[in-house]
């Protein structure tokens, strides 16, 4: 089964996908951890993607494109995968699109996920890091997860942000880019979504982001 995830930045996606990840077994691809390996790695891809992640600009296509698509190719993806951040435009979900059925691979579901763009910035400002674990989640505008005065709420250790979190800047113009429904993310998701309609194999499914995580993926595991 062949998974694409689409939410803004605080949506849950990340999440959500994780959940499905350990529930099928498969691997969960999410193009920035893609960029970080090959930037760790010291690739020449990963040195010209690092430029453009510093400077909160989305990564040219011919810098893109070759590592989803070799990371999909890869041995762990055969039964199936979750790919989370990819495509971002509509011109790469025609690539990718494209690229699927060359490669004789099907996409069988696309999931979105609906968030007001001020609750998914106040989402992403609102994160606190805890030095034990990165994984235990506190939020400080969330109140199901707001963090203990300045410690984690699950281990009481200290807690920090990340520096891309508090600029509200760089936020906002992600955002403007995931929003865009002419040619940025949303407009790659609505490309999906118009190609449900002439095709039997491929469903979409949309889910709203404000609840919490177990009542989005109670809605989530329903409408599979």
């Amino acid at each position: 089964m062949n998974i694409l995830f689409f939410g803004p930045n605080g949506s849950g996606k990340g999440t959500q996908g994780a959940i499905l990840k350990d529930m099928y077994n498969l691997p969960h691809i999410e193009s920035g951890g893609i960029f970080r390996e090959n930037i760790k790695g010291g690739t020449d891809l990963g040195k010209q993607a690092k430029e453009y992640i510093d400077k909160g600009d989305l990564v040219p296509d011919d810098i893109t494109i070759p590592m989803i698509l070799d990371r999909l190719q890869q041995d762990d993806c055969k039964k199936g995968w979750l790919l989370d951040g990819f495509p971002r435009n509509k011109v790469q979900a025609e690539k990718l699109d494209e690229a699927l059925k060359n490669a004789d691979m099907n996409l069988d579901i696309v999931v979105e996920i609906l968030l007001d763009r001020e609750i998914a910035k106040n989402r992403i400002m609102g994160r606190r890091l805890c030095v034990n674990d990165n994984n235990h989640p506190n939020n400080i505008y969330i109140d199901v997860i707001k963090p203990d005065g300045d410690k984690c709420r699950v281990c009481g250790g200290e807690l920090s942000t990340r520096a891309d979190d508090q600029d509200e800047d760089a936020i906002s113009k992600r955002h403007g880019i995931y929003y865009d429904t002419d040619t940025g993310t949303m407009a790659s998701a609505y490309y999906f979504k118009d190609l449900e309609k002439s095709s039997s194999d491929l469903k979409y499914i949309t889910l709203d982001g404000g609840p919490s995580v177990k009542a989005v993926t109670e809605e989530l595991l329903s409408k599979l």
